[in-house]
């Protein structure tokens, strides 16, 4: 291992880059990996990106790192921080990302396997189909500002009293679908535009609809309350705020750089551009980053309307008849003002996730009731050649990590390298002999999203299983994938 960065192992799955790594850091990192994971962690500037949030002021307990962390604009992918409000702490956009409330839903069926393997091909054909897909994806949910401005307040909770889901819906998706809070006013004409055409889309690069089976149960208990058994059919939705968060990441960013010499914030990096939380320009960037997060849980409400109505089509019964009900809707990039103990006492902190999911355990009055005896659901999607995992948060992750868990898989390489390994024949070719039919809207983005081009998910989950900061519920394995 490189001894530029000086790591120290807490145990298996716990590693600590001390303050005294860079003169400036506020706490120690605290990073969740294997030794086997830390060799790829190792090859780019991830780590580095850990002790550069620990300048950040306010920061509480840690600057934390999950396995599938990746080197990222300003925190790591994969990074979670939290800072006390009360004393100055500060919010980032670089702590939650361009796109904002990048997420995903699971949902169910009562379909098994073999009522599906002779229609996937026809089922994918019609996700494709129906479902618009890609950069600069529109779709046929046209609003205007003022229904514009409905979706940013209300979130789901919009989709729902427009014909596409409901209340059910409503209450199992983090935040009931919308977070209170969020502020039209402090949003650019600039993403109010590029919003407007994208409400029901599922955008590009690793975003993804994909159809699965489960193959592996490992907490009956859980699996028997969440109605979940082996063989079962399921559908993951993979999508966030598309050109409207990254819009305002985009313009928050820069306006946030200005803050730091008012505010005399020291960082060792621009794109930690922060302020407080509690400043003119922290709230600014608050209301709009929760129009944002609200935009994305109303397209994804979008998208599993369509993906229903895809449903319908192929098997003739209606969604209700099929099953198709969702299990919980998690949002991976994006800051949230919560409660924590911190040493004892109580604290308001702003939570930064980025590429990393709320992992809130059993009896948290967060979690919808149906779910508070076995802890939040927690969904890590692989890629879209190997395994995707549902766990549920613990009580460790409460006291460790601001309750909080990995995302998912975790690039292993960029898209351009790679581009350059496979050529899109042969993957299509490889997936369909596992029984993996995939259809894109861009043989580009297919080789960019080969599944060589991440880390192994079961390698991921094994860590934060291991580490007690996320609970196996069960595995699935990909039967069809649509592409952005």
């Amino acid at each position: 291992m490189p001894d530029n960065i000086p790591l120290e192992k807490i145990d298996d799955y716990r590693w600590r880059i001390p303050k005294s790594y860079k003169p400036g850091m506020r706490v120690p990192g605290l990073i969740y990996a294997s030794e086997k994971l830390l060799e790829s962690i190792y090859k780019d500037k991830a780590l580095e990106q850990v002790a550069n949030v620990a300048f950040l002021p306010g920061i509480v307990r840690h600057s934390l790192a999950m396995p599938d962390i990746h080197w990222g604009y300003g925190f790591p992918i994969g990074g979670v921080a939290a800072t006390d409000i009360d004393e100055g702490g500060v919010i980032s956009p670089g702590g939650v990302g361009f796109d904002i409330n990048c997420g995903v839903r699971l949902v169910k069926t009562n379909l098994e396997y073999d009522e599906v393997k002779d229609k996937i091909e026809d089922l994918i054909n019609r996700l494709f189909s129906d479902v618009p897909a890609g950069v600069g994806a529109e779709g046929n949910i046209k609003v205007g500002t003022k229904e514009e401005k409905q979706i940013l307040l209300k979130g789901a909770r919009w989709a729902v009293e427009n014909g596409f889901g409901t209340e059910d819906d409503l209450e199992c998706t983090e935040e009931n679908g919308a977070i209170p809070g969020a502020d039209p006013e402090m949003v650019s004409e600039r993403a109010f535009k590029r919003g407007r055409a994208q409400s029901g889309t599922l955008g590009s690069g690793n975003h993804f609809l994909e159809v699965q089976v489960i193959d592996q149960l490992y907490d009956r208990e859980a699996c028997a309350t969440l109605g979940l058994n082996l063989g079962q059919v399921m559908v993951m939705i993979h999508s966030g705020s598309r050109g409207f968060g990254y819009q305002i990441c985009e313009d928050y960013a820069r306006k946030m750089v200005e803050g730091l010499a008012k505010y005399k914030i020291n960082v060792p990096d621009r794109q930690l551009a922060c302020a407080p939380v509690n400043s003119s320009e922290g709230k600014a960037y608050l209301g709009a980053m929760r129009c944002a997060a609200n935009y994305a849980w109303a397209n994804r409400q979008c998208l599993m309307h369509l993906t229903r109505q895809a449903f319908e089509k192929v098997f003739g019964l209606s969604w209700q008849k099929l099953g198709m009900f969702l299990i919980y809707d998690v949002a991976h990039n994006i800051a949230k003002i919560e409660r924590h103990n911190v040493d004892g006492v109580k604290k308001n902190l702003c939570v930064h996730r980025k590429g990393a999911t709320r992992a809130f355990g059993p009896g948290d009055l967060a979690i919808p009731e149906r779910y508070r005896k076995i802890g939040q659901p927690v969904i890590i999607p692989g890629d879209m050649g190997r395994n995707s995992y549902l766990l549920v948060g613990t009580q460790r992750a409460m006291q460790e990590t601001f309750g909080s868990c990995c995302h998912g898989a975790g690039r292993l390489m960029s898209r351009t390298a790679s581009a350059k390994s496979t050529s899109a024949d042969i993957l299509l070719k490889e997936l369909r002999s596992k029984g993996i039919i995939v259809k894109a809207s861009g043989r580009k983005t297919v080789v960019e999203e080969a599944p060589s081009a991440y880390k192994d998910v079961n390698a991921v989950v094994d860590v934060v299983a291991n580490a007690g900061i996320g609970k196996r519920v069960c595995r699935m394995r990909p039967l069809g994938v649509v592409k952005g």
